[in-house]
């Protein structure tokens, strides 16, 4: 019974610090939405090291810097922690009765690449690489800033799997106890899969429903396929995707150069007048009758 209350008092220890730290993360851009940033000088590239340890010292003083209003974030999420942890034990160890899941897990393990860091990797690295060689702007931030979001992230859940050392589901049928040699919580895939998701949604997904959809949708395949695989607790995917998105908002609303957002609006106001809807005008004059007059035409 003491053990098994010393673990309770873990659990909601380690759990009460993490969304702490994600609330107040989550959160941290309001300041710096007020007061609208110049572009970056020097370029993000050579700030990148420099911008990683600004990062990592805001992330693990968050908790610090909570307010009355992130009660509206804390609360709900800290509920449905609660949830999850008192029943982690029940929801993975019925993936664990006997029987045939090699389709189950297969599939699983096919979905959840799409959140390992080679995959997350690389998307960040063809993001900068098509922005470098096609000059564009927001494309190369793209993956600069993924590329920052997703070494933060890994720095934090490699701290966390340290210090929580819980177990995988696999091991000692699912009992999910907290200081016990392993390293399930939080959820690596899904922190790289939603930091990804989260960067590219603030980039492109406002004015784009469409990625913003395919992003997040992608993002929650991962993380309930490391559910589903039996990699990890329900709760250690639900804290590693809050970790994940609150990170990737916290690198984007920190580090994104501003003047992208005016270039998209000259460009969209642009190409609406060129568009079909908006005749392009020009003077006419017709030399029998002395008529003076506009012409219209409609472009394709």
């Amino acid at each position: 019974m003491g053990a098994s209350m010393s673990n309770a008092k873990t659990r909601w220890l380690v759990t009460v610090c993490i969304l702490s730290m994600f609330t107040a993360t989550a959160h941290a851009q309001a300041s710096s939405d007020a007061k609208p940033q110049p572009t970056p000088t020097p370029s993000l590239e050579k700030r990148f090291l420099v911008n990683i340890l600004s990062d990592q010292k805001a992330i693990w003083t968050a908790p610090l810097r909570l307010r009355r209003g992130d009660g509206k974030w804390l609360f709900p999420l800290g509920a449905a922690t609660s949830i999850l942890l008192a029943t982690d034990r029940r929801s993975s160890g019925e993936l664990l009765e006997p029987g045939d899941h090699r389709t189950r897990l297969r599939i699983s393990h096919d979905v959840s690449y799409l959140g390992s860091g080679l995959v997350t990797g690389g998307v960040a690295a063809s993001f900068y690489l098509v922005g470098r060689v096609s000059g564009n702007k927001r494309a190369r931030e793209t993956g600069l800033l993924t590329a920052e979001a997703l070494i933060d992230s890994a720095i934090v859940v490699t701290a966390l799997k340290a210090v929580s050392q819980r177990p995988r589901p696999t091991v000692d049928h699912a009992s999910g106890e907290f200081l016990d040699g392993g390293n399930s919580f939080p959820s690596g895939h899904a922190i790289s899969a939603w930091t990804l998701a989260t960067v590219v949604d603030q980039e492109y997904g406002r004015h784009r429903p469409l990625v913003r959809i395919s992003a997040y949708g992608i993002a929650t395949a991962v993380s309930l396929s490391r559910y589903t695989g039996t990699n990890h607790f329900l709760s250690d995917v639900l804290i590693g995707s809050a970790l994940g998105y609150g990170m990737g908002r916290y690198v984007y609303h920190q580090h994104h150069d501003r003047s992208l957002d005016a270039d998209d609006g000259t460009r969209k106001k642009k190409t609406l007048l060129q568009s079909k809807f908006f005749p392009r005008l020009a003077p006419a004059y017709g030399r029998q009758g002395h008529v003076v007059g506009v012409r219209a035409s409609w472009g394709g």
